[in-house]
């Protein structure tokens, strides 16, 4: 029999977890369990949602601690200014410490060269690899969910990389009845990622409950776009707008965020958490689907991105 999801409420069992609190005891036990088995965690924080939802976890998880791991950013200095700001003030209420790899360092000495297509997401790859190196992170906390791409969908809770960051599907472990094992060699290291069992939806839904502050990008707003590839995107130094195309001012909002050059908005007029969720609910695309031009690149991108030893 299906329940409406106006009734699940008042016929769940006395004493049983909503959906949601399953979700986050799940996420919190991962995050404890990491914590306790390695020696130097990171956590991934772009200033993203699901990044700030895994924020808001962890300062749960060590509560009234503080959070026992600093964060990271790879910049690819086409980052959306609203993000960057939101990233800033978060880190400076709560008293975290963030360390901020740019590509564009890596560009300015030649270590790595500018795409033709100006796109710099798959560039963060070197970046993020190297940050790990220096700062010796035997695991490091991402916001990948399954839902979002089918690359994502094979990833482990736990996932080993090899010493050159790779990943290679043949080499993960199986995580029944939630035991996660996080063995790992010299030189090697665990992307873990919490928010693996939660989809878009569970995550506005969080959101909405627990009051997790975002950027403004996430709601409906005017901004200057232009047409590409059956997308919105900002105009920037980055090579855009190009021949034929042209700016128009459009009511728009992000479903997910990252460089300008590969995140298109979306048409929308959900200024609200709760507009925003009706919406989503109502989608039949995925939010990488519907925004990153990095993902159209071939049906395999993400995954030869991961190979590569990205997020």
């Amino acid at each position: 029999m299906t329940i409406a999801p106006e009734r699940a409420e008042a016929v769940r069992p006395p004493g049983a977890l909503s959906h949601l609190d399953t979700l986050e005891s799940e996420a919190v036990h991962i995050l404890r369990e990491a914590v306790g088995e390695f020696e130097r965690p990171v956590m991934l924080f772009s200033g993203g949602k699901d990044s700030a939802v895994m924020l808001h976890l962890a300062r749960k998880a060590f509560a009234p601690a503080a959070v026992p791991f600093g964060l990271l950013h790879i910049d690819t200095g086409h980052n959306f200014p609203e993000v960057l700001e939101y990233r800033d003030r978060t880190v400076a209420a709560h008293g975290l410490r963030l360390r901020v790899a740019r590509v564009q360092d890596y560009l300015d000495d030649g270590r790595l060269r500018e795409r033709p297509d100006g796109t710099r997401n798959p560039l963060q790859t070197v970046p993020l690899l190297d940050a790990i190196g220096a700062g010796r992170h035997d695991v490091v906390f991402g916001g990948g969910r399954r839902d979002e791409e089918k690359a994502r969908a094979k990833e482990r809770v736990f996932s080993l990389r090899d010493e050159f960051g790779a990943w290679d599907p043949r080499r993960q472990r199986p995580e029944l009845w939630q035991l996660y094992n996080g063995r790992h060699t010299p030189g090697e290291h665990v992307r873990v990622f919490p928010l693996s069992n939660w989809t878009e939806l569970d995550v506005w839904q969080y959101i909405a409950r627990e009051h997790v502050d975002l950027p403004v990008l996430y709601y409906a707003h005017e901004r200057d776009v232009f047409a590409r590839d059956r997308m919105w995107l900002t105009a920037g130094e980055w090579g855009g707008p190009g021949a034929g195309e042209s700016v128009e001012r459009r009511l728009v909002r992000y479903r997910t965020v990252g460089d300008m050059s590969c995140t298109g908005a979306v048409d929308s007029d959900a200024g609200t958490i709760a507009q925003v969720i009706a919406e989503i609910g109502g989608s039949r695309v995925t939010e990488r689907g519907a925004s990153r031009a990095d993902d159209r690149l071939s049906e395999a991108a993400m995954e030869d991105r991961k190979r590569e030893g990205y997020f």
